[in-house]
């Protein structure tokens, strides 16, 4: 089945066309940022498509992306994800392979690989040095196309979050939600309130116009039954559900830790850190020549 997908245009100049590929399943939004002068692009946190009943991936959404940047006729320049997610399977290294573009994440990667080696005590599994190509740093700058990318670490759902400001457009992952549907949980290891508080403010620092794409959406919201992910920075500092108008820090971050505090862990957590701090591999084939996730028990 075809994903729900939607464009938003460029607006001249140094600035992006935008088109969204929502993944029902994890809920997560996918994105493919043209620089319309060159027809370069960039894709940024593809999903891997896994069914965690039968501990099954595969690649058919990610399949339907690179269809769409054929029949666009786009060139894929960069493979980009914004942190080694929780809730779906990257599919970084395999869009690496079918595109030959170089694979990126946040420099603290590292140091989320290292939090995480402890949980699964596998404390040579991780080598995010090896499997992606580019580390950022808050402040690198790099191009897509002609467009000038800067990167701003935003750390606060993870520890080693970053977003990427593309001209008039901002990937914000898993800080801010849709304006009708607030923030995003700041309760996984390495996260807190207090750094997501001060990662919103750094973003709504930004132009007014800039368009803010997030990274998931779980409608229906409302009367709203479609997914929605793109807003401005000026429509966020006035509505957004959780931190627009006047809100102080203290009550935005007692709003979210006491969210977070009901929440679940999503049910993909436990695989997908495994796979996604290697780039979206397997764990290595055993001598059977099959893969096999390692769980803790009774830890979360």
């Amino acid at each position: 089945m075809a994903m729900y997908q939607n464009t938003s245009a460029s607006n001249g100049p140094n600035s992006p066309r935008v088109t969204g590929f929502y993944d029902k399943a994890s809920g997560s939004v996918q994105y493919v940022v043209v620089d319309e002068a060159t027809k370069q692009c960039a894709l940024i946190d593809v999903v891997q498509d896994f069914d965690p009943r039968a501990a099954r991936s595969g690649f058919d959404s990610a399949s339907e992306i690179l269809e769409y940047v054929r029949a666009e006729g786009l060139s894929v320049q960069w493979v980009l994800d914004t942190h080694p997610h929780a809730d779906h399977l990257m599919a970084s290294t395999w869009l690496k392979e079918k595109t030959g573009a170089p694979n990126a994440i946040g420099v603290k990667a590292r140091d989320i690989a290292r939090l995480w080696a402890e949980y699964y005590n596998l404390p040579d599994a991780f080598n995010v040095d090896i499997d992606f190509d580019h580390l950022f740093a808050d402040g690198d700058t790099f191009q897509l196309g002609n467009l000038d990318v800067k990167v701003m670490l935003s750390p606060g759902h993870t520890l080693g979050s970053i977003t990427y400001a593309i001209g008039d457009a901002a990937f914000v992952h898993d800080t801010f939600m849709h304006v009708d549907s607030g923030t995003s949980r700041a309760d996984f290891p390495g996260g807190s309130s207090k750094d997501l508080w001060d990662s919103l403010q750094a973003i709504l620092a930004l132009p007014d116009e800039t368009r803010l794409f997030v990274g998931h959406d779980y409608p229906p919201v409302g009367d709203r039954q479609d997914p929605a992910w793109v807003a401005t920075v000026a429509e966020h500092r006035a509505n957004n559900k959780h931190i627009g108008g006047n809100v102080s820090e203290a009550e935005f971050r007692k709003l979210r830790d006491d969210r977070d505090a009901t929440l679940a862990l999503p049910d993909r957590m436990l695989h997908a850190l495994q796979v996604n701090l290697r780039a979206g591999q397997l764990p290595p084939p055993e001598a059977d020549g099959h893969s096999y996730y390692k769980i803790p028990a009774n830890k979360f």
